[in-house]
This record gives C-alpha cells, structure tokens and sequence, in this order.
C-alpha cells in the first residue's frame, strides 16, 4: 500500500515534469525512490565508476532524479548506506523503486516505465547469488556431472529469459546484457572449477577437464569495453585469469601443492593479463585488484617489492604506480616487528590525541567507514564480543572518512556502540595511507610495549583469537 502512495506522489511530479517540457531532448529518464531505515541522508548515482550525482533525500526519506541525455541507455549504479545496487535505464523510462536497507538487495521492488526489465535482472541476481552457493558445493563433483549440472542451470535461464520475452516488448540493448550475464555467469562456473575442487593438486584436476571445457574461451573478448562495467564480466575475468594463471604455474613449477597466495602465481596473472588485456581500463582494473590483493595480506618486503616492480613495468596509469610505490612503502615502515609509528587522532569529546600514546596493554586496532556500511556493522559487533571475551585486552576502532565528528559519532550512537573505545583520524586521507589501510578488514596487533605484531591481522578470520592469544602471552 506505501508503496502505491509512493507510486501516485511521485507519478504525478513525473506528469507534471514531462508536460512542462514535451518539447526537449526525449534522451531523458526518471529515476527515484524511497528508502526505508536509510543508512544515511543521500544517494550517489553513477555510470563506469563516474559519479554523476549525489541526491539528497527528503523528509520522507525519497527521491527523484532526472538523467539528462542518456542516449541509448545502459546499466547506472546507485550508492546508498555501503550497498550499491545496477539499474538499467532507457531513454524515456520512469523508473521507481522501494527498498528497505535491513534487506537491500532481497526488498527491492521497482514499478513505472521500465520496471519489468529492472525486476527481471534483480531477480536474476538474487538467483544467482543462491545459486553461486550452490556451486561450491557442484564443484567438488567430477567433472562430467558438475557439467551436466551447470548446463542445467543456464538451460533454466535461458528458458525463463525466452518467457520473459515472449511476455514483454524487450530493446535489443536489454537483450544483449540479460544475455551476457547468463553467458559470463555459466563462464565463471567453469573457471572457478578447478580453483574450487578439493585437493591441493591441482594439475591432476586440470589434467581430468574434458579437451573441449574451455572451448568457449576462443570466442571471448578480453577487452570488451562495452561489458567493462558488467559485475559478471568483471567476475568471470578475475575467475579466468585465476585458472588461467595455474595452468601457466605449473609450466615452470612442479610442485604437487598448490600454494594460490605464492608470489610467483600472483606474478604469473599480471603477465597473462599484459599478455591478453589491451583495454587501457580493464587493464588497469586487473593489474591493480591483483597486485593490491597481494600487498594487502603479504609481510615479506623482497616479495612486495618483487610483485611492484612487475606492476610499474606494466601499467601506465601513473598516478596509480606512485600511489603502489607509496603504499610498499609504509608496509615496511609498519611491518611487523616495528613500533607502532605517531599517528595522530580525535576521540569522540574531540581531544587530540596520538593513537601511539593509548597503547599500553595489548592492543588491537581496527578501522572503518560509512563506505562500507556492512562491515562498519559487522565489524563492531564482533568487537563487542571479543571485549567481552579479552578484558585485558584494548579493543579499539578508528574512522577514516573525512566527515566531520558529529556526522561519525552519530552513526555510532544509532546502531549504540560505545563511543570510549572509538577514534576519528585528523588527517584522514594521509593517515590511511600512512597505515596502509587496505583492505578495510586490515587490522593491527600490537603489544603492550608498542610493537606491531600482526601489521595484516583480521578479526574475522578463523585463527584471529589464536594470535590475541600469542599476543596477550608475548
């Protein structure tokens, strides 16, 4: 029913806008909303990773928003509270949608022009999304049956996009991304196979494929550009250059066990993708998720400097090469065994501090931002559990976004997390990079004489209370 209210408030601003204006340019869209339990006040709307505007949202938590000139269309994202979430977009669409952030993905319903095609490719991503599970699960199957069952599933797509067709009136553009995401989705599936498959030898499971698993790979463009911006492009690119990537490991390594966090197979992925990628974006969207990937979980400093080298030798975004040089090197100057360098921070009553100077016991320092508005939740939670469980040790978070205090404490107070244990950077943009904090899981040991012990830790991961454990007995 709200959302019928909604549909009628908003219907008639669209009425109103368009007869004001019949005679303009037709290459226009309507696109709002209302969002319920925001997680903040706007929404960032964008194209190809371009932010083309931030949209305040009303009393009543909506939106509406005019794109001018979109030509032919496409796939736009809209940001809201961490989540991001692909509309498609047509000229003349007025398109309107409902969402509650305590279910973002799973609430969205759209409605007006253009809804069904959106409705159709949610859908098709919370399938998707099930069915990725699944698959984890499909891959410890042989390969003939995991076949079979992959097969299966596309057949179902591809079925129910001819239903959907013979329903509804669909553009060629639709058309060509409702079926490139079904095509790349199956194309994923079987890159991820060999990755996935039990066993750590994984030449013998290479060697077990079908001659003809990866046929489809000689029809595939690497440097798609209209698809550069497509989530399951993207995802069936990393997937393959995975896979890719371990059959050239074994050229010239013959170990039985396959070690996917060596610095040599991370070398041999930017080689393929030098190799293969001659798209100046995709390019340097491969070579940076690899190498920072590497970076952000390795401690040795030979290795760092290794795989950075091989990077400056292929990319040519130059403002990304001396942001790498700059990052490997503050992962010495924080490597473990060092001390804890000065940084320098406010606490919530917005008293100066040095974050250096707090640590004098065990502590454990971890960061966050609205950015990522999940683990901002996640990550807090799991710190109230881990004080509960380790008194003796100091349990401490930092923002670093540069908001201003009253914004960053507010979004503490909201979700009740206690304030005592919560820092906000002074300098926000240095700072991070000072720390390398990256990814946003990154988190700091440190012993109570202020020495990092575990400059790469994460509170999430399985064997993180056995370090607080080595830590506490140092």
């Amino acid at each position: 029913m709200r959302l019928h209210y909604l549909c009628i408030f908003l219907g008639l601003t669209l009425v109103n806008c368009v007869d004001d204006k019949k005679a303009e340019n037709e290459n226009y869209a309507y696109f709002g909303g209302e969002i319920i339990n925001p997680g903040n006040d706007f929404v960032v709307l964008s194209k190809a990773d371009k932010i083309i505007d931030t949209v305040k949202l009303d009393n009543r938590n909506r939106f509406l928003y005019k794109f001018e000139n979109i030509e032919t269309g496409g796939l736009y994202t809209f940001h809201h509270g961490g989540e991001i979430q692909v509309v498609f977009l047509e000229p003349k669409d007025s398109l309107l949608f409902r969402l509650n952030t305590l279910e973002f993905d799973e609430s969205l319903v759209y409605t007006g022009r253009g809804d069904k095609k959106n409705n159709y490719l949610v859908n098709e991503f919370l399938i998707n999304e099930i069915q990725e599970k699944n698959i984890f699960k499909y891959c410890q199957l042989n390969p003939e049956l995991y076949l079979k069952r992959i097969d299966s599933l596309k057949f179902i797509k591809l079925k129910n996009l001819k239903l959907f067709k013979d329903r509804y009136e669909t553009s060629e553009l639709f058309d060509k991304i409702a079926m490139a995401d079904i095509n790349y989705n199956y194309y994923s599936s079987k890159e991820v196979y060999p990755m996935v498959h039990y066993g750590r030898d994984k030449s013998t499971i290479l060697e077990s494929l079908p001659k003809d698993f990866y046929d489809y790979r000689k029809d595939v463009d690497y440097n798609d550009a209209f698809f550069k911006d497509n989530h399951y492009y993207d995802k069936f690119l990393r997937h393959s250059f995975n896979n890719m990537a371990l059959h050239e490991h074994y050229n010239h390594n013959d170990k039985q066990h396959f070690n996917r966090s060596s610095l040599c197979y991370t070398l041999d992925k930017l080689e393929l993708i030098d190799s293969l990628v001659s798209n100046p974006v995709i390019k340097e969207e491969l070579l940076y998720y690899y190498t920072i990937n590497y970076l952000a979980r390795s401690t040795d400093s030979i290795s760092n400097n290794k795989l950075l080298n091989s990077y400056l030798n292929k990319s040519t975004d130059e403002e990304s090469k001396e942001n790498f040089k700059r990052f490997v090197s503050m992962l010495d100057v924080t490597k473990n065994g060092a001390t804890f360098p000065s940084v320098k921070a406010f606490d919530t009553k917005n008293n100066e501090l040095d974050l250096k100077e707090i640590i004098d016991r065990p502590t454990v320092i971890t960061f966050w931002s609205h950015l990522y508005y999940d683990h901002f939740k996640d990550s807090h939670y799991k710190l109230r559990e881990l004080r509960m469980k380790y008194p003796e040790v100091n349990f401490i978070s930092v923002n670093i976004d540069n908001y201003d205090s009253d914004r960053i404490k507010k979004s503490l107070i909201d979700k009740r997390f206690p304030l005592q244990y919560e820092y906000i950077l002074k300098n926000p943009k240095v700072s991070k990079e000072f720390l390398a904090v990256q990814p946003m899981t990154k988190t700091y040991l440190v012993d109570k004489h202020k020495i990092i012990v575990n400059s790469n830790a994460n509170i999430f991961s399985s064997n993180f209370e056995e370090e607080v454990l080595g830590m506490i007995n140092r």
